[in-house]
């Protein structure tokens, strides 16, 4: 997710250890690489590289930087992988601006290409670079700073924030479209950051900035300008009076919870992102000619592959296997060839399980891509390219934004494969915040008696047969409890035996098979259980279902995504009941690199 933070002092001073602390205090969001600069009359002083923030700031000692401004950026790799070319922040072609972004330019390809046909000096595949350069074209042609980065805003398509700075000049100028952006006053300078927790150390006074605004720092004070017409714009400062760790959470008492709620930001960007993705269509040719076609993944990665398939099938017409990674090994991985293509799924890139598949799927010569967070991680290095699944850093072990990202990735190629426009899937964002709005209460209200079993059930059929899975998964995660995803129509093969008085079951309906539900919440009603239906307002789901989680009217793909947000919810709040730390559950790990 990247954080950048420029700041401007009234003279020149050691600017080094502010910046290096100023970057420590953006490290929860999550980076490979880190960079400074600092500009002291005609002289731009740029250090950076991969590595974390003390090793790189020790190796090219940040600390003796000096000047009147200074920019600094952790950067979360998706475009060109993890180098020190590739790092922020950057020049333009003459070495006279310096500047970095937080955010994905999802242009980037075209833009870079235009800029090398203008003859301007192109050194890295970063679309940080491309923001420099889409102000450098303009300053060219004599426009000044202001109008020049208007011009470029309208060039720069995707979520981003930057922050750039000249030789010769006594301010920073920084602007916003989609990424976060706030800026601080404080006593003989001013500063800007993608976020609270590297300003509010040296100052409480902050003005927040909102998409399609600039605003330009001196050190004595700041402007705000409109984007549209470079209007003035009348913005009083805020005094910010939260914790640190109250900042980095974003308001929110754990990372879960947070990240829960960043899932229609994440799916916004992820969707910027793959309209514009030359390696979309690089997977959509093979998937179109494949003999067979597999998703690979473990745990949530695989119940995403689940929902991929499904999605593959009923949008598309295209049959898919689904596999967990390590039984591909012994089920998939002998009889396959050059004829067949996998997708390999995994949030960190380094999951053990799913890159020991891979590797038995390349030896049978099987075209292997990848879907990972993690650019620059293993799997995106050993796959013949990767989409990226633009989260950012995921702090919380839980696995809640990389889940959904991982669906409506494979939605998106779904649609583009069943030759449907996928703007229609421009409304998901909206509708997840809708449908965490609507649904919040509601499981909040029902957790504590459900928090009273140690033992329940989550049903789903078709596309919410994943979600189900995916529900289950959450509650065992960070619960402790047992909770068993099923096919509800399994349930009657066995487990309905399990059913007792008040016994809650959860079922995740899709919007297309009420009837096959009711059928399934009967079963279990009429035998003393707790059906819990999870879905759009139907009558039929109020007459029978003992109660009714209401999410959003959407197309059913869409609506069987959204059945997932409220049990996210829910495994949230049992576990804040239990007493138990949500972001961090016992046993667990992040990455998983042991077989």
């Amino acid at each position: 997710m990247c954080g950048i933070f420029g700041i401007v002092t009234k003279d020149e001073q050691p600017l080094g250890p502010i910046l290096i602390e100023a970057a420590k205090r953006l490290t929860y969001r999550g980076y490979d690489s880190v960079g400074a600069a600092t500009i002291s009359g005609s002289k731009i002083d740029l250090r950076k590289d991969v590595g974390k923030v003390d090793e790189v700031a020790a190796k090219y000692n940040f600390a003796e930087m000096t000047g009147s401004r200074g920019i600094t950026q952790l950067r979360w790799a998706t475009f060109g992988e993890p180098s020190q070319v590739n790092a922020q922040p950057h020049l333009d072609s003459d070495g006279d601006l310096v500047g970095a972004h937080n955010g994905n330019v999802v242009n980037n390809v075209e833009l870079r290409q235009q800029f090398i046909a203008e003859g301007l000096t192109v050194r890295s595949q970063n679309d940080g670079e491309s923001c420099v350069h889409a102000v450098e074209r303009y300053l060219n042609k004599g426009y000044d700073f202001i109008d020049a980065i208007r011009l470029a805003y309208g060039d720069l398509q995707g979520d981003y924030a930057f922050v750039i700075g000249r030789i010769n000049d006594d301010k920073l100028y920084a602007f916003k479209k989609g990424s976060g952006l706030v800026a601080g006053i404080g006593e003989g300078f001013t500063c800007v950051s993608s976020d609270l927790p590297s300003i509010l150390p040296l100052t409480r006074r902050i003005v927040r900035l909102n998409d399609g605004e600039i605003v330009i720092l001196w050190a004595d004070r700041l402007e705000v300008r409109s984007v549209k017409d470079g209007s003035i714009l009348t913005r009083e400062p805020e005094t910010v009076t939260e914790s640190m760790d109250a900042v980095q959470k974003g308001g929110y008492p754990h990372f879960m919870l947070k990240e829960i709620h960043e899932q229609s930001q994440v799916g916004r960007e992820l969707l910027h992102m793959l309209e514009s993705s030359p390696e979309v269509e690089t997977v959509l040719e093979k998937a179109r000619t494949a003999r067979h076609l597999y998703f690979i993944g473990c745990g949530t990665s695989y119940h995403a592959c689940l929902a991929g398939a499904v999605y593959f099938a009923q949008i598309a017409g295209r049959a898919v296997i689904p596999v967990i990674a390590p039984q591909f090994m012994p089920q998939y991985a002998p009889a396959v060839n050059h004829e067949d293509v996998g997708v390999f799924v995994s949030q960190s890139g380094e999951t053990k399980d799913v890159l020991n598949a891979l590797e038995a799927a390349e030896k049978r010569g099987m075209t292997c891509f990848g879907l990972a967070n993690v650019i620059g991680s293993t799997l995106t290095k050993a796959a013949v390219c990767t989409l990226p699944l633009c989260c950012g850093y995921e702090i919380s072990v839980p696995a809640t934004k990389t889940f959904t990202n991982q669906v409506l990735t494979f939605l998106y190629l779904a649609y583009r494969l069943a030759g449907r426009d996928p703007a229609a899937l421009a409304a998901v964002p909206e509708l997840m915040d809708a449908a965490l709005e609507m649904t919040a209460p509601q499981v909040e209200a029902l957790a504590p008696s459900i928090n009273e079993w140690n033992d329940l059930y989550c049903l789903g059929y078709g596309a919410t047969y994943p979600m189900a899975l995916e529900g289950a998964l959450k509650l065992k995660e960070i619960t402790y409890a047992h909770c068993e995803g099923m096919l509800s129509t399994e349930f009657k093969h066995g487990p309905l035996s399990a059913v007792t008085q008040g016994y809650p079951i959860l079922f995740a309906v899709p919007s297309t098979d009420v009837p096959l539900i009711v059928s399934g919440i009967n079963e279990v009603t009429c035998r003393g259980a707790r059906a819990i239906a999870i879905g759009e307002d139907d009558p039929r789901l109020r007459a029978n279902a003992s109660e009714v989680i209401v999410i959003p009217h959407a197309s059913p793909e869409i609506s069987a995504l959204l059945t997932v947000l409220p049990l996210q919810l829910l495994s949230y709040h049992m576990s804040v009941l239990r007493g138990y730390d949500p972001d961090f559950p016992r046993n667990l790990s992040k990455t998983l690199t042991v077989d």
